[in-house]
Parts: structure tokens; sequence; C-alpha cells
């Protein structure tokens, strides 16, 4: 072979430097087969152009929730192909499709109605328990000092065989103790007892979407004040994509906070993932900057002591439940911590301080106020979480006409 046809050759296959000539006696006809067969099964091998035209279309989306980028096992490893490049989809594309887009979400919506459907038959049960309990308390006391019955206990016949069953058990004071701790444990809310004490809880705090700096700064206190909490900037989520996402991460609470030109005005808790939530108006709200001689510098986040001052009513004890599984419970057996948080209420509005106290002697201590400080009011409870707010039943609402008499206090 001369060295013209050797450079034409070489001009071809792109290699136009250090080109040596070539002894086209040494190049087999096995040679080239084999290599055709693997150029096909490279081609093979690569997925179609259905599945890679738009690789963000693999971006799951778990019940309308944008979770973290989910790549197939199929498009690990790829090229892109070219949109001109028109392959049908194979059916291990169609099945990976199924899979993402119809029947992940599908179970997950199954499971949460199924779990909704539990809690609401336990809460029925929990309620007509409380009733039952109820009109035998009073059907007792009515036994005892000679009063006359309500005609619905009167005339149910039912209930006064149970009563009798009952009476004629041998009565004991480890009985009479036991149906005491069953008559608290109808007080006791389903929603908070299954975790009550056995994990500490983590609730979520955010804001209003596009929030001021004041409103930000504020929710970066309630951090500090609630030592278990995330903080999560807002940004477009929208509620129903935020509550999924804290159930996703097994989140316990959700406090969000609101406000009207940069000053807080309302918080809402919810407790996830079944309810209820309280929501609150808030007002004289006052940053750590904003106390007078406040302590400066790293605030402690140690589990606080907390008291509960003036809450008498089943009102006021069910706000003490939803305010109280905010904060983690302490070990008897740890360091007690030097940090205290107040509830206090006063003709339904509950003052709420952060202190921080050092022992001057065996029964003295010197306070000193860490903020933030705040007055809460509360305006509404309903069963159900943020998204489902609108729909959930109101267990109580202060209306324009619920505040008859001036002298009425809730709490």
């Amino acid at each position: 072979m001369t060295e013209e046809t050797c450079t034409q050759r070489a001009e071809c296959q792109g290699f136009v430097k250090n080109c040596k000539p070539v002894d086209t006696s040494t190049v087999t006809t096995t040679e080239q087969e084999s290599g055709a067969d693997e150029s096909e099964a490279v081609e093979a091998s690569k997925p179609s152009a259905w599945m890679q035209k738009d690789q963000s279309a693999w971006r799951p989306h778990f019940g309308g929730i944008p979770s973290p980028v989910a790549t197939p096992p199929a498009l690990i490893g790829r090229k892109n192909i070219t949109d001109s490049q028109h392959v049908t989809p194979t059916n291990n594309d169609r099945s990976y499709f199924f899979f993402f887009y119809v029947s992940f979400p599908v179970i997950m919506l199954r499971r949460q109605a199924r779990e909704r459907r539990d809690y609401i038959y336990r809460k029925a049960l929990q309620l007509r328990d409380a009733a039952i309990a109820e009109k035998r308390a009073k059907l007792k006391a009515s036994l005892a000092t000679g009063k006359p019955l309500d005609p619905s206990i009167a005339n149910d016949k039912q209930l006064r065989e149970d009563f009798k069953y009952d009476e004629s058990l041998p009565s004991t004071n480890l009985q009479s103790k036991a149906k005491e701790k069953d008559a608290e444990l109808l007080d006791v809310d389903d929603e908070y007892s299954l975790t009550s004490g056995l994990i500490d809880p983590r609730p979520l705090i955010t804001t209003s979407r596009s929030p001021s700096a004041r409103l930000s700064t504020f929710a970066k206190e309630m951090r500090l004040l609630l030592p278990t909490s995330i903080r999560l900037n807002r940004g477009n989520l929208v509620l129903p994509d935020l509550v999924a996402s804290a159930n996703a991460a097994a989140l316990t609470d959700m406090v969000l906070l609101h406000e009207h030109r940069g000053t807080p005005t309302a918080i809402t808790i919810s407790h996830l993932p079944h309810g209820p939530t309280a929501s609150f108006s808030l007002h004289n709200v006052v940053l750590r900057a904003d106390i007078p001689n406040s302590v400066r510098g790293t605030v402690s986040e140690s589990y606080p002591h907390l008291i509960f001052e003036g809450f008498t009513t089943k009102l006021g004890r069910r706000v003490v439940q939803i305010l109280k599984h905010l904060f983690p419970p302490r070990e008897g057996g740890g360091k007690l911590g030097n940090r205290v948080v107040t509830f206090r209420n006063k003709e339904d509005a509950i003052e709420v301080r952060h202190h921080v106290f050092v022992r001057t002697g065996p029964q003295d201590v010197e306070l000193a106020e860490v903020g933030p400080r705040m007055t809460m009011r509360l305006f509404e409870i309903r069963s159900g979480t943020l998204e489902k707010n609108s729909g959930g039943d109101v267990e109580w609402a202060l209306t324009q006409y619920t505040r008859t008499s001036r002298k009425k206090d809730y709490l």
C-alpha cells in the first residue's frame, strides 16, 4: 500500500496526526464482524429516548410533594438522547412510570385514609365511653343523695342493668383506684397518649410566605424557645405539600406564625398526623432585643421546666395538652436545667414568659428574663391538620355571641 492511500484512509477516520502505514493483510473479516456486534450491543443497552427525553419528569411527586431526585436504575450512568431520536417506550419504561406515578401515590393515600378511619373510630369509642361514665356518675350521685334523675338517665334500662352488675362486684381499694384511673384516662386525648413521654416531640416552625425581617427573627426566637424544634424557611411551599413533607419526616407538630405589616399577629399549632389544630391570636409581642435587662448571648437549649397556672376548665386542660406537648419531657435522673417557661392564664389571656434562674441560697433563686414575651388568646380549636383545617370539626370557637358576659372565663 502506498503512502498516499494510507493518508486518505487516516483522514477518513479522523486521525491525521502521527499516521503510519497499515498493512491491510492483518485485518481479517472476523475482527470486522466482532466490532460490528459490539456496536450493536452498545446501542441495544441504551435507554429509550422516551425515558431520557426529560429526566426531570422522574422527580416523583408523592401526593403532590416535591421530593429529592430519585433517578430510576435504568437511567443511571447513561447519556442523553436528543429529542430528534424518537423511540417508543419499552415495557421496562412503562413499569417504572406506573410505579412512580400510579401505584406509590395510591398506596400512600390508602394508608393515610386507613389511619384516619382508625383514629376516628377510636375517638368515637372514647367519646361513647366518656358519655356512659358520665351517666353512671350521675346515677350513683343521685342514689346517694336522693335527688331526682334526669329523664334521659332514668329511662335508660340498659344503664340501670349495667349499674346493678357493677355494684354487685366486690369493692376493693384496688378496683376503686382502677376506676379513678379509667375516669382520668377518659380526659386524655388519644392524639397525644400514644407518644406522650415515649419520644421527644419534633415541632416544625415556619412562617407565612414572604415574611418580614421581624417575623423571621420571631421565628428564630421561637426555635430557641422549643429545644427540639426545627425551623424551616417557607419559600413558595403550599400547606398540603408542607404538611405532607412534615409527615414524611416524622415530625410531631407544626407551628405556623402569621403577621400583619411586620407585626406577629397569630400562631397556629397543629399536631401531626391527625390533629388537633389550635389557633391563637398574638398580642404585645416583644423580641429578645427589645426586652430591657434581658439575658444576652447564647441561649441555653436545655429542656425547660413548664409552669401552667390558671387553667381550670375542661377547655383549659385541652389547651394545656396542646401546649405542653411542644416541649420534651424532663428526665428525673438527669441534671436539672435552669430554664423555665411559664404559661399564665388570666381572663382567657395566656401570658408567656421565658426565664433562666440561678440559685442564690438553699430556698432562694434569682430570675432573669430571656424572651421572647407574648400574650396568646385562643380563638379556635379544630380536629384535623392544617391542610384539612377548613373541613375539620370545630371543637371550640370564639364567636361574636360567645362572650355574652364579661365575667365569663373559658380557660
